[in-house]
């Protein structure tokens, strides 16, 4: 039985890529997810795999290297995924330590761990172990002609303390790669939606808001543009450059979905007006006159696009979620799940550890 650790398994993507894990290989893999539980981590979004013989979770910080080399010394690791990240530009920008601190001291950590566990005597690895970093566009900085893309040979300028920790965390991980030969590989994906993102991220805050009947912000005039790639295809591609991809190469996986901010918004108005009932009394607050833009994000990149050539030639990944199709799956996860979006916004999704875990004999 193959052994995962995944770090961040309780975020966004990580909590979806644990789902697609599962889902494809069931009881033929096991996996270890060990996240930190900050204000995006919610083990509510593993409550179907969270008694599962072959899943356990582990509260520990990436920058714990007792914790971390603890794990690797119980447990015979094979893959490593690793997701645990600081991500959200506005916090960055508001306290720029804490990105530097998770996004390139934890990612050394989780590296020397993996290393020291890994190599062999002289200095090769099993042919089986393989780390797999995974990052962000962001650190190719924004895209000015409209006709260019972000490849894997696109030189790194990112813009804002989280980018410019995420470059950190690849260039450490590159660094690995090249000194000790380690078995790693680097994705930079594009915008990620979907079921569990927590609503700080555009797409749900306004699919919250708006149910809410609350201002919608758009940062400046709202064109920047982003490539939006749906939870799911992404955890594909990650799954699929681990079994296929090249050791010690870089895969961009993008959606071939770009969209104006403001487009985002006005589609999530029509679809939430499509989706609400006549009867429900929400519907009638939801409209484009909910648009309030607001003082421009500081240092707001303009526009992201990811070529995701390489990896479609060398794997066989592509986005298979055209935008419209995602939007409405994604609308219509959190009109299902509106306890899980409450529990969020309100904090108490925090006690569930305590609950599940701490207060347990």
């Amino acid at each position: 039985m193959r052994t995962y650790l995944v770090t961040g398994g309780a975020g966004f993507i990580g909590s979806n890529y644990i789902h697609y894990m599962f889902k494809k290989y069931g009881d033929s893999i096991r996996i270890i997810n060990v996240d930190k539980l900050t204000y995006a981590g919610n083990l509510e979004n593993l409550r179907d795999v969270e008694n599962l013989p072959n899943y356990s979770f582990v509260r520990a910080d990436i920058c714990d290297s007792e914790a971390i080399v603890n794990i690797f010394e119980e447990n015979d690791i094979d893959r490593v995924v690793h997701f645990a990240a600081e991500s959200h530009v506005d916090r960055s920008i508001k306290d720029p330590g804490v990105f530097v601190r998770t996004n390139v001291l934890g990612t050394l950590t989780m590296l020397n761990a993996a290393r020291n566990a890994w190599e062999l005597p002289d200095g090769t690895y099993p042919e089986d172990k393989k780390f797999l970093h995974v990052s962000t566009d962001e650190v190719y900085g924004s895209l000015s002609n409209p006709e260019d893309y972000f490849y894997e040979t696109t030189p790194y300028d990112p813009h804002s303390p989280y980018s410019a920790s995420k470059a950190s965390s690849d260039f450490m991980v590159k660094a690995f790669m090249d000194t000790y030969h380690f078995p790693a590989n680097i994705t930079n994906c594009s915008n990620n939606y979907g079921p569990y993102q927590f609503p700080e991220k555009l797409i749900p805050l306004m699919i919250n808001n708006a149910l809410h009947g609350k201002a919608l912000p758009v940062y400046g005039d709202g064109k920047n543009i982003r490539d939006w790639l749906y939870v799911e295809d992404h955890c594909k591609g990650i799954d699929m450059v681990q079994e296929k991809g090249r050791l010690f190469e870089t895969y961009n996986i993008g959606g071939h979905n770009e969209r104006e901010n403001i487009q985002i918004v006005k589609t999530i108005i029509a679809q939430l007006r499509e989706a609400l009932s006549d009867e429900d009394p929400r519907k009638a607050a939801v409209s484009e006159d909910l648009i309030k833009y607001v003082e421009d994000r500081k240092g707001h990149d303009r526009r992201y696009a990811i070529a995701p050539d390489k990896i479609k030639a060398e794997i066989g990944w592509y986005p298979e979620t055209c935008f419209e199709e995602g939007i409405k799956k994604t609308i219509r996860w959190y009109f299902d799940h509106e306890e899980w979006m409450a529990h969020v916004t309100s904090g108490d999704y925090q006690k569930y550890y305590e609950d599940m875990y701490a207060n347990r004999g």
